[in-house]
């Protein structure tokens, strides 16, 4: 671990990794999609407002597996001093609250036809709610730090706290009643028919390689601006 957290050596597996990620995760998802909306039978209940499922789900998913990965390398940060940890938790916050805002809205425009509103202040709804406005947060503290010369250790610790919101959107529906749907994927079983299963699973698939492919792209970009930075302070350093 502690090899890859080099920048020469992470920027030589990134340079391929980036583009092969972002590609397969575009085929992917657009091949999933388009065999959930063109495909798939409506369900027998919801009919075609079912076919929301294969684009709810899986940026669901990726809003929450954006703020997992940035308490994981907040963690890495703050224990071993990695020093692309810190780039990683911020190349994945601004994909995961993307992800997070279209998981938002998707699941209004579905909830309108399913419960006759746009909005309720379910604890599913208002748990994702507040990852959406964690991540506003920690965008901004992160970019605060970042110009005023702060410590890195600042939004890394709010990375970490804002995590315990994650097992309260999970759990949210079995803790509280709820209008949400119970969980339909556990360990080991699903209550969701293998045809529309199967797309769903390829369509997590695929946003999660380009959501891959994104981080890793931004990480690249973050540590070029920084690079670039301290050649230019380097040379002003010289020249004074």
């Amino acid at each position: 671990m502690h090899g890859f957290a080099n920048p020469k050596r992470f920027l030589s597996l990134a340079g391929w990794l980036t583009p092969l990620l972002l590609a397969s995760g575009l085929l992917v998802s657009a091949g999933a999609l388009w065999w959930g909306l063109t495909r798939v039978p409506p369900d027998r209940l919801m009919g075609e407002t079912v076919r929301i499922l294969f684009l709810h789900v899986p940026t669901a998913w990726l809003g929450m597996g954006g703020w997992t990965a940035i308490a994981i390398s907040s963690l890495v940060f703050l224990v071993w001093r990695h020093p692309l940890a810190a780039l990683a938790a911020r190349a994945a916050a601004v994909p995961g609250l993307v992800f997070t805002i279209i998981c938002l809205a998707t699941g209004s425009i579905w909830g309108r036809p399913t419960w006759g509103k746009w909005w309720v202040w379910d604890g599913r709804l208002t748990s994702m709610l507040v990852l959406a406005f964690l991540y506003v947060a920690y965008i901004a503290l992160a970019q605060a730090a970042e110009r005023e010369g702060v410590s890195p250790r600042i939004p890394a610790i709010f990375g970490l706290l804002g995590a315990i919101n994650i097992p309260i959107i999970n759990r949210s529906v079995v803790w509280w009643n709820s209008l949400h749907q119970p969980p339909s994927i556990t360990m080991g079983k699903s209550a969701i028919d293998p045809t529309f299963l199967n797309p769903l699973l390829i369509a997590v698939l695929g946003f999660s390689l380009l959501f891959g492919g994104v981080v890793l792209a931004r990480m690249r970009a973050l540590l070029a601006d920084i690079q670039a930075d301290a050649r230019l302070r380097r040379k002003a350093m010289e020249t004074a």
